[in-house]
């Protein structure tokens, strides 16, 4: 749930989504022999790093590492460091009179740029449909983002690298399972990426959010398991086919590995979901009684298309964008987001999304056209990736699903938090909704919570601007994270209070709290 710019802000970042959306999990660079250098290619080798300034504002660097091969030929692989990404494959090196390109096909991006100093590249990445400036440096080494919070081992806890079933969609899931130190059986969790093709350790902006909070739990005495998306690193299956219900169906399968794991406590296993996985723990909590709890990270309380309308205004107005460009873009999202919710046809809704996209285009300024990428040759492609993105199975689900109906089923105990500062989802009206779901369905087991000064990644912000996220040192807040902690061992200790010989929890003691700002 992630947006872009000024106008057309809500459609899914749009442009930024193509830069890190695309982005397969971090591979590691090759080591190539050393080659002596010819003169002709003396400017150009070496390793050249520039900071990508997408639409919106957020800036991200950008790694050439451009050599010879054996025969003597260059050739490249490219990092993104605020995205974690090693290694992505250059398919061809072109250099001469001065002027390299790059080409990136497993990204659909391309770099042309000329060698102005002996230190020095200006040039224009291509990705697409965008055409964004970018100016690059030779480096001796890579800057990477401080991350001080990332575990490093030996760790201290038991780590397992597993293999899982989701019989539904006949596929199998991988991931890492860390358990505490000490005799088990412990209890346990599943985390629950948000939108977009996330890695076990949802890596993105340069942060690993689920490697941080999996170390913190797993030594609060938590055993959990995080895992690649459908179709991501280990994980078989098409995530581009997939909607928020498969999601679902996913971490309804990790909750039944947990439970059949000998050092977990198979009646008090949860569920910990972020973003999106705020929705789709109250769908598995629903659908299943093996869930003892969850706690919901910037869950939705409200459904996705008045999510996107208000986030695409927040977000906006922290980029600077004035009233009148902010009610253009709303009135541009409700016609889009009309159709795509309201027309079946597959082909008829891509007709009709098209004709807007052309005339929303036609009517702006060549100025509001660049900062879009999408001038001249570059229109048809800036066209077809807002297509992809408003036509894919994904996102219609997601304008459509009210969450609140869900809500009020759920009859386990559910912690929600969410940051002061989040713009992509609102806390004020999604606690709000959250709650009230909660107690019209009769559930007392809720603590609700709004925690100051966090961003929508649990970060400590200043605005919540997303263009902040790679800048921040901090993964996730230590104080948000050990209220999960307490939070969920309060619970497991009432489940064992409680459990009677099968392992079935019995009843909790009243936990409703109002909501907290």
């Amino acid at each position: 749930m992630y947006t872009n710019s000024p106008l057309l802000s809500g459609l899914l970042f749009l442009v930024m989504g193509i830069v890190w959306g695309s982005i397969s999990p971090p591979a590691q660079a090759q080591e190539l022999p050393t080659t002596p250098v010819p003169p002709a290619y003396e400017p150009i080798v070496g390793t050249w790093q520039g900071d990508l300034t997408v639409p919106g504002g957020m800036s991200l660097a950008m790694v050439f590492h451009i050599e010879l091969d054996e025969e003597g030929d260059l050739t490249a692989s490219a990092d993104s460091p605020d995205q974690g990404v090693q290694g992505m494959a250059v398919e061809s090196v072109r250099f001469e009179d001065g002027r390299v390109e790059l080409h990136l096909p497993s990204i659909s991006g391309r770099f042309e740029g000329i060698l102005e100093e002996a230190e020095s590249l200006k040039g224009t990445w291509f990705q697409g449909g965008a055409e964004l400036p970018l100016e690059m440096s030779r480096v001796d080494e890579v800057v990477r983002p401080e991350r001080p919070q990332e575990p490093e081992p030996p760790f201290p806890y038991a780590e397992e690298e597993v293999r899982y079933p989701n019989p539904q969609a006949e596929i199998q899931l991988e991931g890492t399972l860390t358990i505490p130190e000490g005799s088990g059986p412990f209890p346990a969790v599943a985390l629950i990426s948000g939108s977009g093709a996330q890695n076990r350790d949802l890596e993105l902006f340069g942060h690993r959010p689920f490697k941080v909070l999996a170390d913190h739990l797993t030594q609060r005495g938590i055993a959990v398991l995080r895992s690649d998306d459908r179709g991501v690193g280990g994980s078989e299956g098409d995530f581009s086919e997939a909607t928020t219900r498969d999601f679902a169906d996913d971490a309804a399968a990790a909750v039944t590995y947990l439970r059949s794991h000998p050092e977990v406590d198979p009646g008090a296993v949860g569920l910990v979901g972020l973003s999106e996985g705020g929705l789709i723990a109250p769908m598995v909590a629903v659908d299943s009684p093996e869930v003892a709890f969850i706690v919901l990270l910037a869950g939705p309380g409200l459904p996705g298309e008045e999510i996107l309308y208000r986030q695409g205004e927040l977000i906006s107005q922290a980029m600077g964008a004035s009233e009148d460009d902010i009610q253009t873009n709303l009135r541009l999202q409700e016609r889009l987001f009309r159709i795509v919710v309201e027309e079946e046809d597959d082909d008829a809704r891509k007709q009709r999304l098209e004709t807007i996209l052309r005339e929303a285009l036609a009517d702006m300024s060549e100025e509001e056209r660049a900062a879009l990428g999408s001038t001249g040759e570059a229109e048809d492609g800036w066209v077809r990736s807002q297509l992809a993105s408003l036509s894919g199975p994904w996102f219609r689900y997601f304008l459509m699903h009210d969450p609140r109906p869900v809500l009020r089923q759920v009859q386990v105990p559910v912690l929600a938090l969410n940051g002061e500062l989040d713009l992509q989802v609102p806390p004020a009206e999604n606690l709000a909704a959250i709650e009230a779901a909660l107690r019209e369905g009769g559930n007392e087991a809720f603590v609700v919570r709004e925690l100051p000064g966090l961003n929508h990644l649990f970060q400590t912000a200043e605005t919540g601007a997303p263009a902040e996220y790679s800048r921040i040192e901090e993964t996730m807040s230590p104080e948000a994270m050990e209220l999960v902690a307490q939070w969920i061992l309060e619970q497991t200790q009432r489940i064992d209070a409680g459990a009677d010989g099968a392992g079935h929890h019995g009843t909790l003691g009243a936990r409703r709290s109002r909501l907290i700002r």
